[in-house]
């Protein structure tokens, strides 16, 4: 059985943390900073090409993670594969004993770094967790052809909860727990009282699975505005950005650095440890975004230990 699904399924708070491929071959960095992890989150969550950046696949790094002995989850986009390679790919991820996965329908190919690649599309998040599905329940390839060995997937996808008008969230949210996903991940969510209104929503439109609350450890008051200002479904609150930009003049004024960013793994601290003693949702996922060694420290803060 997934980790993840064990913790979830069992009432247990989930955490997982999120890590890019590297824009190369080289696994070296990836793995070092995934030891520091290991006993800290029930799995590592592997970016699929994100922003269409390209850089190389979440199989690949899955693949290191799982044979360090590290719980991956791969992410699958419908922008780059047919359905054909993603079940191809799907089923490779499982001969390494990969059980967990992500859907995503994925960034258009013209927000990225390799702009001239065509974007398929050929299954969205939805349609990729209902071939998975109808793949379990059935043997059968999406041509519908035998298998000679059907894996089991736990599940996954992701949602938006400061999406507006909310109401076309909780059906897309219904659309995928009707496919498959037995999970969700949030967008970044730095208001809780933002979160607890989805999640009544989610309540009253009678959705039955297990959301998992994104986190995003900010940095510095310019990297909240440009998130704010760039990244569809993030809304960072002013008083948060109005505390790291006093924590900038403050490092100025002592020559000390790095304030902002010790007061951005205090407020994802703060954030997780009240989301879990509110029991709020069923977990946290934690996107550092290339500062994967401060999960830990982050974890330790908020006081949770899987």
């Amino acid at each position: 059985m997934s980790t993840l699904q064990n913790a979830l399924e069992n009432g247990i708070f989930g955490v997982t943390a999120e890590m890019a491929p590297p824009k190369g071959c080289d696994f070296t960095e990836q793995l070092e900073v995934a030891k520091l992890l290991k006993g800290k989150v029930h799995a590592v969550n592997v970016t699929d090409m994100q922003s269409a950046c390209l850089k190389a696949s979440s199989l690949g790094l899955c693949a290191h993670l799982k044979l360090n002995g590290i719980e991956p989850i791969i992410q699958m986009t419908g922008r780059d594969r047919s359905r054909m390679a993603i079940m191809g790919d799907m089923l490779a991820a499982a001969s390494f004993g990969i059980d967990t996965m992500l859907a995503l329908t994925g960034d258009h190919t013209m927000v990225g770094d390799c702009k001239a690649s065509k974007p398929v599309y050929d299954l969205d998040s939805v349609g990729i967790l209902r071939m998975l599905s109808t793949m379990e329940a059935t043997g059968k390839d999406c041509g519908g052809n035998e298998l000679t060995s059907v894996p089991k997937f736990y599940k996954g996808a992701v949602v938006t909860p400061v999406y507006e008008p909310q109401i076309l969230q909780i059906n897309k949210l219904r659309q995928k727990v009707d496919a498959g996903a037995k999970y969700i991940q949030t967008q970044g969510i730095f208001d809780l009282d933002a979160l607890k209104r989805f999640m009544e929503a989610v309540d009253r439109a009678g959705i039955k699975t297990h959301i998992m609350a994104g986190i995003i450890p900010l940095k510095a008051a310019g990297m909240a505005k440009y998130m704010n200002e760039n990244v569809p479904g993030i809304a960072v609150p002013q008083d948060m950005i109005d505390r790291l930009a006093a924590a900038a003049a403050e490092g100025k004024e002592k020559g000390v650095k790095g304030l902002p960013a010790k007061l951005g793994i205090e407020m994802a601290a703060e954030m997780i440890a009240k989301i879990k003693a509110e029991g709020l949702c069923d977990g946290v996922h934690i996107m550092a975004i290339g500062a994967e060694k401060n999960v830990p420290t982050i974890l330790e803060k908020a006081g949770i230990q899987i």
